[in-house]
């Protein structure tokens, strides 16, 4: 039987893409907010008729990107290590995100020195918390983690711009068995042999399904969220066990985000 989850969302109350950094994105491309948001409670519904807990973190004015909640703060056995962005225009997310923390009940939320983006570069799973570097977080984030923590951290080098976080290149499947799915091409070479040490088991996604953005997905360890688009996914993770739920995001994918990016795991 899966295990429950709690999540932290945030609509998409004042959503646009306001820059560009990826293939995905585009400023002069107009964002259907009604349908956006229409999207994120259908993601939001399928949560919760599965069991899980979805909290929800308001919307602040300005601040259009706070849908991708993941990217606020990483929480293992219920310790916050808040974010610090890499751009501007997220900036004011993260004082946001440790107030929220703070008001529900956790007691130990840190703001950090160096960069990192939440869980879009960290992901955990029972040996490790797996972190990429690269294109947004510090390398200095890593050992800043690891302290606060006290696990080991896997530091991994992307190399490819249109995967910019960790979590638009790799996807833990089930963090107690540390089964994972990656994209081998996203990574430095080093980094694919690193991977395929810890993983040798580990489901490899084509390159197709890695542009669909199909890693960016969030597993329950039976349930997999994952983009519609990224159809070749599908079958290998029946054949593992486990239920691909496929989800259409596809305005929010205008942002540069999908089913992970809007969904932050609170783990007690």
């Amino acid at each position: 039987m899966y295990a429950t989850r709690r999540y932290l969302m945030c609509p998409p109350a004042h959503f646009r893409v306001t820059y560009s950094i990826n293939p995905w994105m585009d400023p002069a491309k107009p964002v259907d907010l009604p349908l956006a948001l229409a999207q994120w409670e259908a993601l939001r519904d399928r949560y919760r008729a599965l069991g899980h807990t979805v909290e929800i973190l308001d919307p602040e004015p300005g601040l259009p990107d706070m849908v991708y909640a993941a990217n606020g703060a990483t929480v293992v056995d219920g310790r916050v290590l808040g974010a610090r962005f890499a751009h501007p225009e997220r900036a004011g997310e993260a004082a946001a995100h440790r107030a929220w923390y703070r008001a529900h009940g956790f007691a130990d939320v840190t703001e950090p020195a160096h960069i990192n983006e939440g869980e879009g570069d960290f992901a955990v799973t029972s040996s490790w918390l797996l972190a990429g570097r690269g294109f947004r977080s510090s390398p200095l984030s890593h050992g800043e983690a690891q302290e606060f923590f006290g696990r080991p951290v896997i530091g991994l080098d992307l190399v490819d711009p249109r995967y910019y976080h960790l979590d638009t290149a790799l996807c833990v499947l089930d963090a107690e068995t540390d089964d994972v799915m990656y994209h081998p091409a996203a990574f430095s070479l080093g980094s694919q042999a690193v991977l395929a040490r810890l993983f040798p088991q580990a489901l490899l996604a084509e390159e197709s399904d890695a542009l669909a953005l199909g890693l960016n997905a969030v597993s329950d360890g039976h349930h997999v969220f994952l983009p519609e688009a990224a159809t070749g996914l599908f079958a290998p993770l029946r054949a593992r066990g486990y239920e691909p739920v496929p989800v259409d995001l596809t305005e929010l994918l205008k942002g540069g985000g999908s089913v992970k990016c809007v969904t932050a795991e609170l783990r007690p």
